[in-house]
């Protein structure tokens, strides 16, 4: 049986998306190692309903 590791998944949400009263929400799924990244992931990234750039983060 292999072993599970250290990577888990976690869900990154945009911040500005919530305030701008849009429908819809704008969110990712990638990985994170969490013995070196312990704490909540912080991202920008590509947002198609506003269509910018904006910061996304990790929720649970």
């Amino acid at each position: 049986m292999a072993k599970r590791g250290n990577r888990v998944q976690v869900i990154l949400e945009c911040t500005e998306h919530k305030e701008s009263g849009q429908p819809g929400t704008s969110r990712y799924i990638t990985t994170k190692n969490k013995k070196n990244t312990p704490d909540r992931m912080e991202i920008k990234k590509f947002n198609p309903i506003l269509k910018k750039m904006t910061v996304h983060k990790e929720i649970k």
